[in-house]
């Protein structure tokens, strides 16, 4: 397993942006898949986007004209940047990785987690 940090999360008004970034421990990070997951108070989990280990980025429906993910290897850190964000964006958002280069949907794939970061829209 990799070690992920996130950061980045905080309080925004509707409308604005924020970028949240997982770091992560060793230089294998640019072989591997990560995503980006957030759950809402009283929701489940639910998958947001994931790049592969080739550059290839998928999104969710709901966000992705509005959240961009993004990675830089020599960094080992995935980013996600989340602009006219909405109320209904507010949830704890978490990194994930995989030891594969291609990506899955669902957090059982995923055997690497970050602590979570939090994000608040307000109106």
């Amino acid at each position: 397993q990799v070690q992920l940090v996130e950061s980045g999360g905080g309080s925004v008004q509707a409308g604005g942006s924020l970028r949240l970034s997982c770091k992560a421990s060793e230089i294998t990070y640019g072989r591997k898949c990560v995503a980006w997951f957030r759950q809402a108070p009283g929701k489940e989990r639910e998958w947001v986007a994931s790049i592969d280990g080739f550059g290839g980025v998928t999104t969710i429906d709901s966000v992705k004209d509005r959240f961009t993910s993004s990675r830089d290897n020599a960094e080992n850190t995935g980013y996600l940047q989340m602009n006219s964000m909405k109320p209904e964006d507010t949830a704890m958002y978490y990194c994930a990785a995989r030891d594969f280069y291609a990506c899955g949907s669902g957090q059982a794939d995923y055997n690497s987690w970050g602590q979570g970061t939090q994000v608040t829209v307000s109106s």
